[in-house]
């Protein structure tokens, strides 16, 4: 998300340093690039709202399974721990 972000905005550096230049073959190619560019926007707060989404319903889905099956969630958290500690420790 951060990488498209930096992208956009060097896009919209490059269509003000063009502002000045002038052609049909330039102007055509700044209008097009400025639809693309707001696409992108647009695409980018899309994806940015369902990621979101998704992450809040994981984390209630998680939640659920942890209050109903406490001792499962508790097993899985040490085991999964546990394999962490070993993977650190080999290096």
């Amino acid at each position: 998300m951060d990488d498209l972000r930096v992208v956009v905005a060097d896009a919209e550096e490059l269509l003000k340093a063009t502002a000045n230049q002038t052609g049909e073959r330039i102007a055509a190619a700044r209008a097009k690039a400025g639809e693309s560019l707001q696409a992108a926007k647009e695409r980018l707060g899309n994806a940015q709202v369902a990621v979101v989404e998704k992450t809040k319903a994981a984390a209630t889905a998680t939640d659920n399974y942890v209050h109903v099956h406490p001792w499962q969630a508790v097993g899985i958290a040490a085991a999964v721990g546990l394999l962490l500690g070993a993977i650190i420790s080999r290096r």
